[in-house]
């Protein structure tokens, strides 16, 4: 019972054309709809579902929703109660709301960012189908990322305040959707503040995490790509598009995964995430990362500060 995985991310987009070739063409995403309403919907090569991308036009980048699948469509309806029970109000969107998705359950979290759940969207398949399937299919483009791997959300963090969206939101995620804590940023007197957390329901090292900052917003979704060398393919495909690279490549301490991050055209953060890292399990001891390894944990290569990682976001 509960929630799968990440399923889909909802992103503003300042320029519709410009954001479509930059899914498609850097990370190989595909088209797999568009509606009335000038959204584009795409979805990865090794997705099953028909999109895990929402591309809306606007005069402004961010993220409007970030939406995890669930097991069961009952499911939908005991969350609902135990969110409610929390303290948090719900909405349950009827069927359509979105194209081609069932009902889903809207709530905010403690952050203010905009959660949904949902059981049930139109079924596609992958690029290779389930019979004798290739390992990667023909055609691909760019990158060719697997699938929406995770995302990462900026947190209000202002203990002087007593303010901490971080540690608020990985309370309500542990204690109603049960997600499992498997690594932490501590700082402040005897690491009494939690200023970025990395939770899971499966058993990679993150499906959402949240990082402490001056205001709400979105720090970066990530697509997952298999190994160092895919990712270096993917640097050179940033590179041929002119893709404007904030980071890498290179490795994390936190989560032992290799990344690049770049912007797409309207400053969204977008991220390859390439390897496993380690197999993640609720019983597994959490790691704890210091505030004089901060850096270390981000960029453990050089374990040297990048301010446009911290400072910008959406």
């Amino acid at each position: 019972m509960g929630v799968l995985r990440m399923g889909h991310a909802s992103l503003r987009v300042m320029d519709i054309d410009a954001a479509v070739r930059h899914y498609e063409d850097v990370l190989g995403l595909k088209t797999t709809m568009r509606d009335k309403n000038g959204n584009v919907y795409l979805k990865c090569w090794d997705e099953w579902d028909k999109y895990s991308l929402i591309l809306t036009p606007s005069d402004q980048a961010g993220l409007n929703h970030v939406a995890y699948k669930v097991e069961k469509e009952e499911d939908l309806d005991v969350l609902q109660k135990r969110i409610e029970e929390y303290g948090i109000s719900t909405e349950m969107l009827p069927e359509g709301s979105l194209p081609s998705t069932g009902r889903m359950l809207k709530f905010l979290l403690p952050s203010g960012h905009e959660m949904r759940l949902y059981a049930t969207k139109e079924y596609v398949g992958t690029e290779v189908g389930t019979v004798n399937p290739d390992p990667w299919p023909d055609g691909l483009k760019g990158a060719g990322v697997h699938w929406l791997d995770h995302c990462l959300l900026m947190c209000e963090l202002n203990p002087e305040k007593g303010i901490n969206h971080v540690a608020d939101n990985t309370k309500f995620l542990q204690e109603v959707l049960d997600f499992f804590l498997v690594e932490q940023i501590v700082v402040g007197p005897e690491g009494s503040v939690k200023a970025a957390t990395w939770l899971a329901r499966t058993s990679t090292p993150h499906d959402i995490a949240f990082v402490g900052g001056p205001r709400m917003g979105l720090h970066h979704i990530a697509f997952f790509l298999d190994s160092w060398e895919d990712l270096l393919k993917a640097a050179d495909v940033m590179g041929k598009h002119r893709t404007k690279i904030d980071a890498g490549p290179t490795r994390h301490g936190v989560t032992r995964g290799a990344t690049i991050y770049f912007f797409d055209p309207s400053g969204n953060r977008n991220e390859t995430f390439a390897g496993l890292g380690y197999l993640a399990q609720p019983d597994r001891p959490v790691t704890t990362w210091t505030e004089d390894k901060l850096w270390s944990g981000i960029f453990y290569h050089t374990g040297e500060a990048v301010p446009s990682f911290t400072d910008v976001y959406t």
